[in-house]
Parts: C-alpha cells; sequence; structure tokens
C-alpha cells in the first residue's frame, strides 16, 4: 500500500475554454475540475504521494482541499513531457509506480485507477483507453482517403499512464538523446521497444476542454450523484 507516486499535470495554460483562467481551476459542480481528481487520489490506500505539477500561483488551489504537508509541488515545462519529467523528478525513488494523470480529466473512477495499477504492476506500463466508436479515414497529403482504418485495433488513450520509474527515466534518456518527439507517457516507454498494456476504461472518462465538454461532465457528475 501506497507505493504509488501520482504525477497530477494542472500546469496548462488553457486558452481554449475562452474562461481568463486555465480551464483546470473553472469550476464544475461548484469545485475547481483538478481538485475532483486530486480528492480522489488522496482517498486511495495504494496512493503514498501526489505531485502536482503546476503554476505557483494556483498552488493554494490544491493545498486547500489536502492535509498540511500531503502534497509535493513541481513547476510545469514548456511542453507536456517537460512537466512530466518536472513530476517524476520530485517523486519518491521508492515509488514501485508512478501515475501521470491529467488534471482536466475530472471524471476518473476509482475503479479505472486501480484496473490501470494492477495492469502496469504486471507489465511495466499501462494506460487507460477506449476503443474508438468512429470508423476512422486516413487521409493523403491532398486531402483524399488513403485508407481505412481498422476500428478493431484502434483506442483512444486517456489518463492516468502509469509507468515503473525505472522504465519512464530511461525512456525520458532514450528521448533526450535522440532527439525525438513524443505525444503521451506511453511513448516514451514505446520509443524503448517495451510493452504497454492497454487498461479497459469507460467513455466518461473525458479531458475537458471546450465549454460543450463542461456540459457533458457536468451531465455525467449528476448522473452520479442521482445514482449514489
Amino acid at each position: 500500500a501506497g507505493s504509488v507516486s501520482v504525477v497530477l499535470l494542472a500546469g496548462g495554460v488553457g486558452k481554449r475554454m475562452g474562461a481568463s483562467m486555465p480551464k483546470q481551476y473553472l469550476p464544475l459542480r461548484g469545485k475547481p475540475i483538478a481538485l475532483h481528481s486530486l480528492e480522489l487520489f488522496l482517498e486511495m490506500p495504494e496512493v503514498g504521494e501526489i505531485v502536482v505539477v503546476c503554476d505557483p500561483s494556483y498552488r493554494d488551489v490544491f493545498e486547500g482541499a489536502a492535509p498540511a504537508g500531503a502534497l509535493k509541488f513541481a513547476l510545469p515545462g514548456a511542453e507536456r513531457q517537460d512537466s512530466v519529467l518536472s513530476g517524476l523528478s520530485a517523486s519518491s525513488p521508492e515509488a514501485a509506480l508512478v501515475a501521470i494523470h491529467d488534471s482536466a480529466r475530472p471524471l476518473v473512477t476509482r475503479e479505472e485507477v486501480v484496473a490501470c495499477l494492477q495492469d502496469a504492476l504486471e507489465h511495466g506500463a499501462a494506460v487507460l483507453g477506449v476503443q474508438v466508436k468512429p470508423t476512422i479515414k486516413e487521409a493523403d497529403a491532398d486531402g483524399f482517403v488513403a485508407q481505412t482504418l481498422q476500428r478493431a485495433r484502434l483506442w483512444e488513450v486517456q489518463t492516468p499512464q502509469v509507468v515503473r520509474p525505472a522504465l519512464l527515466r530511461a525512456g525520458f534518456e532514450l528521448v533526450a538523446r535522440e532527439g525525438l518527439e513524443v505525444t503521451d507517457d506511453a511513448s516514451i516507454v514505446e520509443a524503448l521497444g517495451e510493452p504497454v498494456r492497454l487498461t479497459p476504461g469507460r467513455y466518461t472518462n473525458i479531458k475537458v476542454t471546450t465549454p460543450d465538454d463542461m456540459s457533458v461532465a457536468e451531465g455525467f457528475l449528476a448522473e452520479r450523484a442521482a445514482a449514489a
């Protein structure tokens, strides 16, 4: 118990919402978006520490929601991967797993997180995801269909993405050495040629990036409150 370090990414600047503050601090059912997942991780016995990667001006938002001294903080970087590395560097060297979560995903459940942790313990790395529902076509440079991709083999990746720390550090060294561009944490592990398990999640674990997403998230939370 308590052997997981959570790196909670909350460093975005949030221009897409048309609001004056980063999207993860906008209120969702009376509480900043970022605090929904923070509170989940605070309640999980598997979690030994939480490293919040955020602009220092927003630290008080998190400190006000957690027991004194319960959180560590790290500075965000220019790109997502820089922020992940910053959070990883601040995490305990004793951690068995590092779970990287995007604070703009407030609807992740305990069941999803636990399943992803178990897969990562077994395989070294795991990411929460769902199979894509729409038909996806690959386009050529001129805007014509190049091919239709096999839907059964396509997954939309969410967070948390959970990795053994040594594997993630080795991946970061490789990325830095070879100047690779990666879009998510799993890609770092893939670059090493190591396996990444896809843990089936739920379609409700959306990333809130637009006002429409806010409405959808409100609806999901209202349903959960009614079912509780």
